[in-house]
């Protein structure tokens, strides 16, 4: 996408998707884009120039031309993606090269934490013992900039909070909380929140936070038991899972094909996702997103340039399941493996033979020998979670009167007064992990 059209057809799909709220106003959706492509060429070609001393116009304009460099028109001026030259090295080998000449790249700490939990959960499976469960005590906190509000202006906050997601994640307790907590969203909501109000004062930021704790344990399903070659009907209350709801979650002509594409004569559910996640992992690399709130379908974005963050190949897996009949739903919250915490998408889907069981598609397939432990994401997760969504584009209790700032996911909160969203820019978030106890 080089320029705004599209605009009015995602407006008009983000009314649809989101109960709470009413079409974002043109303005918001212009200001949103200009906050994600706010950097000029000038500034482009000094971040590359380390890399690229001698960097000619005709290679700018190719690395543009199919978004690995990526750029919009935004009045009649180029606009770059404030993370484009970070992701240009993550999504063309050639120009890693470069980078890699110059910065030898080291190894990611999070690989190792992955394997040594991952492997833990196959052993105590293979030894027929449950995946041992950690209690996880964490403290989060957003803070809005002063003078976000007029003085004395009633700002209403809605804080991410564990679910209630047995059999993975159990026993969650506020243990404390801040002042102007209200209610605690109810039991089964897309959207686990804490809803706050606070009268802002002049000068002075707004703070709410709350410190709570909960149990989460690992899972892993042998895949071997989802080759039986069961074709029971679908359950009715399941089939809901298995349509489109755009504009994330489309059969559009590209999800299509691909599916069609990767699956041949292929009828067996789990052989079917299992293509599909070799080939979303071969074949699309993690970069940086643009904020989702003005892509016009994240599906087609990640088969058109050939990258996506979690979230983004979430949606193109669940896209394509769902296209091929297989039940699948989204789950989210953050990560919370020690030192690289962050927000993280992933998702479940459903088989005859197990009931739903987890995937998780942007961590991919492990570095190792071990086939089962290689492949362990495509029907695992690990340990270090927190679940907060059962879905996604859910409505919040109490309902948001304006639009969201993250219409689908919901992991770093929502903030609002009465004159209207308060947007990422004018408020900062911060999750704090104060102890990981192992249960057993």
């Amino acid at each position: 996408m080089k320029n705004l059209t599209g605009t009015l057809f995602l407006l008009l799909v983000l009314a649809a998707c989101s109960t709470d709220s009413p079409v974002m106003p043109r303005q918001d959706l212009d200001q949103r884009i200009a906050l994600d492509f706010r950097k000029n060429e000038q500034q482009i070609r000094k971040e590359l120039s380390r890399f690229f001393p001698v960097l000619t116009d005709s290679q700018m304009r190719a690395w543009e031309s199919d978004g690995r460099l990526e750029m919009r028109l935004l009045n009649g001026e180029k606009a770059y993606f404030r993370y484009a030259v970070n992701n240009l090295f993550r999504i063309d080998s050639e120009a890693r090269k470069v980078r890699d000449s110059l910065i030898p790249p080291s190894e990611d700490p999070l690989d190792s934490i992955r394997l040594e939990n991952t492997g833990n959960i196959l052993n105590r499976h293979i030894s027929g013992t449950p995946a041992e469960k950690l209690r996880i005590t964490f403290e989060f906190k957003v803070t809005v900039d002063a003078d976000a509000t007029p003085d004395g202006e009633t700002i209403r906050c809605w804080l991410p909070f564990p679910a209630d997601a047995a059999p993975r994640q159990t026993a969650v307790t506020l243990l404390e909380s801040s002042k102007g907590f209200v209610k605690k969203s109810r039991p089964g909501a897309v959207h686990s929140s804490l809803y706050y109000e606070l009268r802002a004062k002049h000068g002075e930021p707004t703070t709410f936070s709350y410190r709570a704790s909960f149990n989460i344990a690992g899972q892993w399903f042998d895949p071997s038991i989802l080759l039986s070659g069961n074709r029971s009907p679908i359950p009715k209350d399941l089939r809901k899972f298995t349509v489109e709801v755009p504009p994330q979650l489309i059969f559009s002509d590209r999800v299509r094909h691909l599916a069609d594409s990767l699956t041949g004569n292929e009828t067996n559910p789990y052989r079917i996702i299992r293509n599909f996640y070799y080939w979303i992992d071969g074949h699309i690399p993690w970069a940086s997103a643009l904020e989702y709130s003005i892509m016009d379908s994240i599906p087609d974005y990640v088969l058109k340039y050939r990258h996506g963050d979690c979230g983004m190949v979430t949606f193109l897996m669940l896209s394509m399941a769902r296209y091929k009949g297989i039940p699948a739903r989204w789950q989210s919250g953050w990560m919370l493996h020690p030192g690289e915490e962050n927000l993280h998408d992933w998702c479940e889907l459903w088989f005859r033979e197990t009931g739903w069981i987890p995937l998780d598609m942007s961590f991919g397939l492990q570095n190792t020998e071990n086939s089962a432990l290689k492949e362990f994401y495509i029907t695992g997760i690990d340990s270090y979670r927190l679940i907060i969504n059962d879905g996604f584009a859910g409505s919040f209790d109490p309902p948001k009167r304006f639009f969201r700032s993250e219409p689908y996911d919901f992991q770093r909160g929502e903030i609002e007064w009465k004159g209207g969203n308060l947007y990422f820019n004018q408020w900062d978030y911060q999750l704090n992990v104060v102890s990981i106890e192992k249960l057993d």
